[in-house]
């Protein structure tokens, strides 16, 4: 079985999948958060540091890239190739963001299955770069699924991710584990199944569903709970691998108030693994110095 890490935008980026890599491990592909290619230049400062090699050492990482455009796509896929070596990116077909489909992008891309059919065949004529997508089924109607889904076996896509449900959905209800099922049954395309593990016996139940499907890519889960695949939540490996992303955050912040902003993003993850420290974990969230902010986290310990 192959574990891949879902992207998710300000959290998973290299100071915290080099943190994970340390501390827990098991993953064999980490998607790095969206690239959004912008007007005047492909990448910002942001997004440089964040795949540069050297702050990817040791880790197989796959650069995810967010557009509706073709040429912006070929572009930034010879960049990623030509000047970092990556040998492979990630198209998001899936992000439910409102912020993102209004623009027709990630899943609001879903709605003009012929554009995309458009730009798979540019840039599959244009480019060699090994492109793999995020996607899901559809945006308003289960009944789009089936149009997707022979669109994309037109294609020599490196792999196909899908999330089972459809855009408009969010990350409500139930998955769509059917159509899932029928893709998996008649594609020609290496498939990896996203959506809604939120522990061990959910990876395994759907390990043992589907016998033939061999990769599963875990998002809000692992961030959730890191020792997840571990099926363990140790204090002192969780404790080293939170003081390390507190000093990889300073490193290039520099200072208390984003390195606490980003911590405390975390903490809204982190939260359901401290049933009954409720008002400690309050406490974090209002701290306004690292040393405050490290002497709340400590009282966990203690209590």
């Amino acid at each position: 079985m192959q574990i891949y890490f879902a992207p998710l935008e300000g959290i998973t980026g290299y100071v915290f999948r080099n943190a994970y890599e340390k501390y827990y491990g098991g993953i064999d592909k980490y998607f790095t958060p969206f690239i959004s290619p912008h007007t005047k230049k492909l990448m910002d400062s942001r997004e440089k540091r964040d795949i540069l090699p050297d702050n990817n050492k040791g880790l197989y990482v796959v650069p995810q890239v967010l557009t509706n455009c073709a040429e912006d796509l070929i572009d930034l896929a010879n960049q990623l190739h030509d000047e970092y070596g990556y040998e492979e990116i990630n198209l998001n077909l899936g992000c439910p963001s409102k912020t993102v489909t209004t623009k027709a992008k990630g899943s609001g891309f879903l709605e003009y299955p012929d554009r995309i059919e458009e730009l798979f065949d540019r840039y599959f004529k244009a480019c060699d770069v090994k492109l793999s997508i995020k996607t899901r089924i559809g945006y308003y109607e289960v009944e789009e699924a089936t149009k997707l889904l022979n669109m994309y076996e037109r294609f020599p896509f490196e792999e196909v991710i899908i999330h089972p449900r459809l855009g408009s959905q969010m990350y409500k209800g139930t998955p769509y584990y059917d159509v899932f099922e029928e893709y998996l049954e008649r594609t020609k395309h290496s498939l990896c199944y996203n959506g809604d593990i939120n522990s061990p016996k959910d990876l395994q139940s759907l390990s043992s569903k589907w016998e033939i499907c061999d990769k599963f890519m875990l998002g809000r889960g692992l961030i959730a709970r890191p020792g997840m695949l571990q099926d363990k939540n140790e204090w002192n490996r969780f404790k080293v691998f939170h003081d390390e992303l507190v000093e990889g955050y300073y490193a290039y912040m520099c200072e208390d108030k984003n390195t606490l902003f980003k911590m405390k993003e975390l903490w809204t993850w982190w939260a359901a693994m401290f049933s009954g420290k409720e008002k400690i974990i309050k406490k974090i969230k209002k701290a306004s110095t690292l040393q405050e902010y490290r002497q709340f986290v400590k009282m966990l310990e203690e209590f």
